[in-house]
């Protein structure tokens, strides 16, 4: 019984033993296999991801996205681009030896800055709207300071014409000025002593039109100057319109003719009285002096009374009431001498006009200018025999 017992304890220990051994081994196994199954799927980790790296790598390049580039602006286009206005206009200058950078005009104004070029040999013959008018030296399509501004999208090119200083000698161009004063509605004209100076409201709208029908060409004075120092041809076909001292009349009565028939006229301001007011952009106005249009001690005009830096001193005054401007000075009751001449010059302008009958012409005396005087009674057939 003992024995048995005995053996059975003995069975019992090596079902035990085996029990463990059996154990520990599953549960090796079952570690290894962890182990294994752990580096199984760190491996395919790393050999993922290192597919996914060559399968990236090996992938082809997506083409690169182009950004478009704005090609620069030419020069009349930044003008117009820099100005930002509606009304700007950048003008161009084309032609044989013409080398001139675009320059900012205003649509709806005269032309400002259409320069006088120079060529070697040759005598410029003005801008034209075209290379054909220019060409044929077109009096229409002629371009001055007396023509409004107008282009498409903001740009336009002028046209320069050339010709020998022989040519322009023989074209034998003269230039009336035409000088106005006082006006009036009366067709019979006023009363007085200076019953002469008023021109009839209605003369003076057939004169404007007469002139504006037959498109007269209307120099500038700078012009005008180059003209007579043989730097720019003139068309004989030309008339300079001016009216003295900015009478009331000439406010009232002139002017809206002027808008009327859109003809560029000058008017000789007497600045003591201010500038007067801006009524329309086709009337420049010029000096006529500050304080000298009154007698001096002999009776005569200030201008050949006073000291010679007197004249300058009121001319330079003169110049700061119209903005500085010193391109002509209307010598007051058309008084003056070689002393007043070289005060005008000496005060910094270019030219002096005075009262006495005649045309301008290649060599005419600039601080001497003639006119042609326009008195009451005078019709468009007197202003035709006058200016052609």
């Amino acid at each position: 019984m003992a024995e048995t017992r005995r053996s059975n304890a003995r069975r019992h220990r090596r079902h035990r033993a085996v029990g463990i051994w059996i154990g520990a081994s599953l549960a090796g196994v079952v570690l290894v296999a962890a182990v294994a199954g752990w580096l199984a799927v760190a491996a395919l980790r790393v050999d993922g991801s290192e597919l996914e790296q060559a399968s990236t790598s090996n992938a082809p390049t997506p083409a690169a996205t182009l950004t478009p580039t704005t090609p620069p602006l030419s020069p009349a286009e930044q003008l117009v681009a820099d100005a930002n206005d509606s009304n700007a206009c950048a003008v161009s200058f084309a032609g044989d030896g013409i080398d001139i950078a675009p320059v900012l005009e205003s649509q709806g104004r005269p032309y400002a800055s259409l320069p006088i070029p120079a060529h070697d040999g040759l005598v410029f013959a003005g801008w034209y709207d075209t290379a054909d008018d220019a060409a044929g030296l077109s009096i229409p399509g002629r371009l001055n300071g007396a023509d409004i501004v107008s282009c498409e999208a903001q740009q336009r090119t002028v046209h320069a014409a050339w010709m020998s200083p022989g040519d322009n000698t023989a074209a034998g161009t003269r230039i009336p000025i035409l000088m106005y004063h006082q006006f009036t509605t009366n067709p019979a004209g006023e009363s007085g002593w200076l019953r002469g100076n008023y021109a009839y409201v209605g003369d003076w709208d057939a004169h404007l039109k007469y002139i504006s029908e037959q498109q007269f060409y209307l120099p500038t004075w700078p012009e005008l100057d180059a003209f007579i120092d043989g730097r720019l041809y003139l068309p004989d076909h030309s008339v300079i319109i001016t009216d003295d001292d900015a009478d009331p009349s000439w406010l009232e009565l002139a002017v809206p003719v002027v808008e009327k028939y859109q003809v560029m006229t000058t008017s000789f301001v007497i600045t003591v009285n201010g500038p007067g007011p801006d009524l329309t952009p086709l009337v420049l106005k010029r000096s006529h002096t500050h304080d000298m249009h009154s007698a001096g001690a002999d009776g005569q005009g200030r201008i050949v009374n006073w000291t010679h830096d007197e004249i300058v001193a009121d001319l330079e005054t003169s110049a700061g009431v119209l903005g500085g401007v010193k391109e002509v000075v209307a010598y007051p009751f058309g008084h003056y001498d070689d002393a007043a001449k070289q005060a005008v010059a000496d005060a910094g302008f270019a030219m002096g006009r005075t009262i006495e009958h005649g045309y301008v012409s290649i060599g005419t005396d600039k601080l001497a200018l003639p006119v042609i005087r326009v008195n009451y009674g005078m019709t468009v057939n007197d202003i035709e025999k006058a200016i052609g």
